[in-house]
C-alpha cells in the first residue's frame, strides 16, 4: 500500500451515515459460548432502556457538549438496576468474584443515541477512595461482536467483552481520543513524532488486512507509555461497528479519511519510503505470528463470519470484492459469496508471504 496516496477530500471517502443492527445467529452464539463470551448477566440492555425516567445532557468541564446524556431511573427500579451493575462490573473484572463489590457504587449512567449500538456508559466508583472506572452496555450486534473478536486475535491488544442474548458488554479502553490527540498533544514539544508515526503507519496496516473500517481519528485512541528516555504510542481502535461493512476498499485504510489528515501529513514529513515499507512489513509479520498462534479458534471464526451473510448489503459486497479484487489484481475476491469470505480472502491475500516465511523458518528451527 502507498502511504503517500491520498484522496481525502473526495466526498465518497464517507462510511454509511447509520449502520444496521446485525443479529447474532446460532452459529455465532455457539463460537461464543465455547470461548467463555456468552455469560449470564444480571441487567441486560432493554432493562437500561425501557426504564429511563428522564435524561440530562452531559456537558465536559469546558461546558461543551459532548454528545451523552445522563440516564436517570425511578426508584423503584434503581436498586435492581445499581446491584445488577455492580456485579457487572464485578464479572469483567474478577470474573464473577463478589466479594470485592461492597466498596463499590454507581456513579453515573449515561447514554449516547449519537453511535450505532446507542451505548449506555457505566461509572463505578469506589466508595473508599472516590476512584472510578468505566465500561459500556450495548446492543448485540454480530459486526461488532466479529470486530472485537478479531482485534483480541490479531492486534496487539486484548480485549475483554460478554453477551448474553441481546446485550453486549465491553471494558473500557484508555487513552486520549485521537481527535484530542491532534488538538492537544500532536506539537506538543515532548512528543515523538518519529515515533507516532510510525505507529499510525502501523495501526493504518492493521486495519486494511484485517478490514476494518470507518477509523476516523474519533473512533480510536492514543495510549502513551514512558519509555527509557523517551515514549512509546499505541493506537486502539474503540469503534467496531465496522468491521467490513462497507463496499469502498478506502474506508478500511485510516489515511483516506480527512479527520487523520494531521497524522498522514506528519508521517510523510518524518518518514520515507523505505522507513514506510519497513514498519508495514513488521506489522505484518506481527499479525502473521497471532494468525499462527490463534489459528484453530481464528479458522473457527472466520468459518462461522463466511456462513453469516447478512453482515452487509448485496450492493457493498459486490462493490468491495470488485475494489480488491483489481487493487491486488486477484479475481478470487470476486468468488466471495459472503463478508466472511471477503475478510478470509483478505488475510490470506495479506498476510501469505509473511506465513510461508514464518513457516519456513519454523522448519528450519526444527531440522
Amino acid at each position: 500500500m502507498d502511504f503517500t496516496e491520498r484522496s481525502i477530500s473526495d466526498a465518497s471517502n464517507k462510511p454509511s451515515r447509520k449502520k444496521p443492527i446485525f443479529p447474532v445467529t446460532e452459529g455465532l452464539r455457539g463460537y461464543l459460548q465455547h470461548h467463555g463470551r456468552e455469560v449470564r448477566l444480571p441487567v441486560s440492555y432493554r432493562d437500561l432502556l425501557n426504564h429511563i425516567t428522564y435524561s440530562v445532557p452531559l456537558r465536559d468541564k469546558n461546558q461543551q457538549d459532548t454528545l451523552w446524556e445522563t440516564a436517570l431511573y425511578d426508584m423503584r427500579h434503581w436498586d435492581f438496576i445499581r446491584d445488577g451493575l455492580v456485579q457487572m462490573y464485578a464479572i469483567l473484572k474478577t470474573e464473577g468474584d463478589l466479594s470485592y463489590i461492597k466498596h463499590l457504587d454507581v456513579a453515573r449512567i449515561d447514554f449516547c443515541a449519537f453511535a450505532n449500538s446507542n451505548p449506555f456508559r457505566i461509572r463505578i466508583v469506589n466508595k473508599f477512595n472516590d476512584n472510578y472506572d468505566h465500561y459500556y452496555i450495548k446492543q448485540a450486534d454480530a459486526s461488532r461482536i466479529y470486530g472485537l473478536e478479531l482485534e483480541h486475535l490479531l492486534s496487539p491488544n486484548r480485549i475483554t467483552f460478554f453477551t448474553h442474548h441481546n446485550t453486549l458488554v465491553e471494558e473500557h479502553i484508555p487513552g486520549i481520543p485521537g481527535d484530542l490527540f491532534i488538538k492537544n498533544f500532536l506539537d506538543d514539544p515532548q512528543t515523538n513524532k518519529i515515533r507516532f508515526s510510525k505507529e499510525f503507519v502501523k495501526f493504518n496496516e492493521r486495519c486494511f488486512v484485517r478490514l476494518l473500517g470507518d477509523m476516523r481519528s474519533y473512533n480510536f485512541v492514543v495510549d502513551i507509555t514512558p519509555d527509557i528516555e523517551d515514549y512509546q504510542y499505541r493506537i486502539r481502535a474503540i469503534d467496531f461497528d465496522q468491521q467490513s461493512y462497507e463496499g469502498r476498499k478506502n474506508l478500511y485504510i485510516p489515511q483516506f479519511f480527512k479527520e487523520n489528515k494531521p497524522f498522514v501529513d506528519l508521517a510523510i514529513k518524518h518518514l520515507n519510503k523505505e522507513s514506510i515499507e519497513q514498519y508495514q512489513t513488521e506489522e505484518r509479520t506481527m499479525m502473521a505470528f497471532r494468525v499462527a498462534s490463534s489459528r484453530f479458534r481464528l479458522m473457527e471464526l472466520l468459518n462461522i463470519m463466511a456462513r453469516d451473510k447478512p453482515l452487509s448489503s448485496p450492493e457493498k459486497l459486490a462493490q468491495l470484492k470488485q475494489e480488491l479484487a483489481e487493487y491486488f489484481g486477484n479475481p478470487a475476491f470476486l468468488k466471495c459469496r459472503s463478508i466472511g469470505q471477503v475478510v478470509k480472502r483478505q488475510l490470506k491475500q495479506t498476510l501469505q508471504k509473511n506465513l510461508a516465511l514464518l513457516q519456513k523458518n519454523l522448519s528450519k528451527f526444527e531440522d
